[in-house]
């Protein structure tokens, strides 16, 4: 299935382009808290803080999640500023759109905020699988699979709880372990890991964290046999990572400097990485991501789904996005108690003996969205449009 044309998804979704008439449109913003806090190199949250969509049609109601956080420490795109943007620009667009070709045009000049238009874009195509009575995949032109699951670890205390957390994860057999790096937390934490489990599949996330300048203290890490190093120079470069890696061994990964095709197009061309984590909501939305993953398996790249601490919404989303063939090595893809001990859609996501995890079936996502949960967890709610 090709995405490299934005036209192309218009063939794909045949007469589900048409957008439905639209009744009414919520935002709502919840707050989950989490089982225990999640710690990357620039902060650590407690809870889950997300943006949701509900767009209702008749008797269909379709749902999106945009993966901002309240804060602006991962992104420059926070839940504040994408209400703003799909209040005051995307949804009054989506309801004068005859079609989703028309729509998405017009989102296309909207500079930037990508999490927001993934959110409005995602609420649409599950609502349209609804009321097609398809499953998400299938609307997109895509094949159930099996997905495989990956955990990934936030920066601990001690090396000792973090060798705890791996032995969870690989007691759950889970496919692959990412353990979150910094400086002051790196080579000593990954020897250890590496360590106890030799033959684990292990990737380090630094999100960030370092410069061109620690080139040879990141060489150091060549020596684990790691999958990847993911972004480890500036979220916004593509440039200085492909210096970097001239200079070591393990494949990089390029994660938050990537937010079109266009992004992924330079990188490949420069050599900036090996592998690319395509995070949906941070690219645009569904469709996006799929040319994106496209692309890269045209060039020999291979692709995997990040996570955003998502709730079922946009848990669901990544799951129905992996069953692209493009996406070879196994993603964030974790289990949801891992996270919630109480989330707002059934079923959970769970990981089978084997450590896999089956698409929701169903029509759209094909997960039941709690509207009990959702109002128990519920900070604020604006009606954005009614018919």
């Amino acid at each position: 299935m090709k995405y490299l044309k934005k036209d192309n998804f218009q063939r794909v979704l045949g007469e589900a382009s048409e957008i439905p008439a639209i009744d009414l449109i919520e935002v709502i913003i919840v707050d989950l808290p989490f089982v225990s806090p999640f710690s990357i190199s620039s902060y650590t949250w407690t809870g889950k803080e997300a943006l949701l969509i509900k767009i209702k049609a008749g008797n269909y109601t379709g749902w999106g999640e945009c993966v901002a956080d309240p804060d602006p420490f991962y992104s420059p795109e926070t839940t504040v500023s994408s209400q703003y943007i799909i209040k005051e620009f995307l949804i009054p667009q989506l309801t004068a759109s005859k079609n989703l070709a028309e729509y998405i045009e017009y989102a296309g000049r909207v500079r930037g905020n990508m999490m927001a238009k993934a959110a409005v874009e995602n609420a649409l195509l599950d609502l349209t699988a609804k009321i097609k009575g398809v499953p998400l995949y299938d609307l997109l032109g895509l094949q159930p699979c099996r997905i495989m699951s990956g955990i990934s670890i936030g920066i601990k205390d001690s090396i000792g709880e973090l060798i705890s957390s791996v032995q969870e994860a690989v007691d759950l057999r889970y496919h692959r372990v990412k353990m979150k790096i910094k400086k002051g937390k790196d080579i000593e934490w990954v020897a250890a890991v590496r360590e106890k489990f030799p033959d684990l599949p292990l990737m380090a996330d630094a999100n960030g964290d370092y410069s061109l300048d620690d080139a040879e203290h990141l060489k150091k890490l060549d020596e684990f046999d790691l999958t990847m190093i993911e972004q480890p120079l500036s979220y916004s470069d593509i440039y200085f990572h492909s210096k970097l890696q001239k200079e070591i061994k393990t494949p990089l990964c390029l994660d938050e400097s990537i937010h079109s095709l266009e992004d992924a197009k330079s990188a490949i061309e420069l050599g900036s990485c090996r592998i690319i984590n395509i995070k949906q909501g941070r690219v645009g939305g569904m469709i996006e991501a799929l040319r994106i993953a496209d692309y890269a398996r045209s060039m020999g790249v291979p692709v995997w789904s990040g996570g955003m601490d998502e709730t079922g919404i946009g848990r669901a989303f990544n799951l129905h996005l992996q069953s692209s063939a493009a996406f070879t090595l196994p993603g964030d893809t974790s289990e949801t108690k891992r996270y919630f001990a109480e989330d707002i859609v059934s079923p959970p996501v769970e990981l089978d003996q084997d450590g896999y995890i089956d698409i929701p079936e169903g029509p759209g996502i094909g997960v039941a969205v709690l509207e009990e949960k959702v109002e128990k967890f519920e900070l604020r709610r604006e009606t954005i449009f009614s018919r």
